[in-house]
């Protein structure tokens, strides 16, 4: 069935570009979700291909960075930490495993829970990709500003921080439910 045209506003802005709707919120670009995310993605940018080259995927580093900071973790918390879902965590973890890159076994406190540590093989490769990885860190202190990288990473941790005891709104209103 053919749409009816009507009479006044085609529906195009400027240059054939569709016209803006108006919505009682924020636009689009200046929410603060999408500006962490194209940040993100500016950053992630320039450490993909490094990782890549290396046979890594950005959450197979994050969590071998993780792995290299503790002796061992369990899988649970390793998800918190490393922002991840248990079910793609898992997969990872088989993957990375199977690479030798990872050990894992049983919790000696629970043996229904898992605990997994980096191997020497994993660290090899973390030793690998750091000069790289370093590299790029210099190249973008150099471009955005040393002072100005240490601010945002200390403005970052403090809105993370402010957040952290605020409910999600799901969450409030799961609870008001009960």
């Amino acid at each position: 069935m053919a749409r009816k045209k009507s009479s006044g506003n085609t529906g195009s802005g400027p240059a054939g570009a569709p016209a803006a709707r108006r919505v009682p919120m924020r636009d689009f670009s200046r929410s603060l979700p999408m500006s962490l995310l194209r940040a993100r993605e500016a950053v992630m940018r320039q450490f993909r291909p490094s990782l890549r080259h290396h046979g890594l995927t950005e959450q197979q580093w994050r969590i071998l960075r993780a792995l290299a900071a503790v002796e061992t973790i369990e899988v649970t918390e390793l998800a918190r930490v490393a922002f991840l879902l248990g079910p793609s965590l898992s997969r990872i973890l088989r993957d990375l495993e199977a690479r030798h890159l990872i050990e894992r076994e049983a919790a000696k406190s629970d043996l229904r829970r898992a605990v997994v540590s980096i191997s020497a093989k994993g660290l090899k490769l973390i030793e690998a990709v750091a000069p790289s990885s370093e590299a790029i860190y210099a190249a973008i202190t150099k471009r955005y500003g040393a002072r100005k990288l240490a601010e945002l990473q200390d403005m970052l941790g403090v809105l993370e921080g402010s957040l952290s005891g605020m409910e999600a709104a799901d969450e409030a209103s799961a609870e008001a439910d009960e």
